[in-house]
């Protein structure tokens, strides 16, 4: 499973390019899944169903199954966030793993960058970005630079720099 992370400031359009990006990847006969960090404490469970009560009462997790689908909950209770390699081996096998966040994880990454929001590129700090889409050009020759509205050109990138295969 190849893993490859979006990265950027808040309000670049992260989330915006990788709703983009997995449809064109799903077209082109790939298998997709999507892990997104973020720095909010977030409960997708109700209080007072039943899942959360179980969850509550002390389960070290929860699968909630429907005719919808299936999802897990795994409460922390105080233990660290679990590394990228983990939450992998808990996937399904897929041709590309897309990361949304972990800016601290080593794997290969597209920095998002508007330089309307006023902030710095992360490039710089971060050998691990490996290229930057931009709404607008930038002139930056040590590394790729690619329109951020351009879906197909990035998805190229990408699929050519994850050496992906379609089946």
């Amino acid at each position: 499973m190849r893993i490859f992370g979006l990265v950027g400031w808040s309000g670049s359009g992260k989330t915006t390019l990788m709703v983009s990006l997995l449809p064109e990847l799903v077209r082109r006969g790939f298998s997709v899944s999507t892990v997104k960090h973020t720095h909010h404490s977030v409960d997708v469970d109700k209080p007072g169903k039943d899942s959360y009560r179980h969850r509550h009462a002390g389960a070290t997790e929860v699968v909630l199954l429907s005719s919808s689908g299936w999802a897990v909950m795994h409460p922390l209770r105080g233990a660290p966030e679990p590394t990228t390699e983990e939450l992998m081996s808990r996937l399904t096998p897929v041709d590309l793993l897309l990361v949304e966040g972990f800016k601290k994880h080593p794997h290969d990454k597209l920095e998002v960058h508007r330089p309307a929001l006023g902030k710095p590129l992360l490039c710089p700090d971060d050998p691990s970005i490996v290229a930057v889409a931009s709404d607008t050009p930038l002139d930056r020759p040590e590394i790729t630079v690619l329109d951020l509205n351009d879906v197909g050109a990035v998805t190229d990138f990408i699929v050519a720099h994850c050496r992906l295969t379609a089946r």
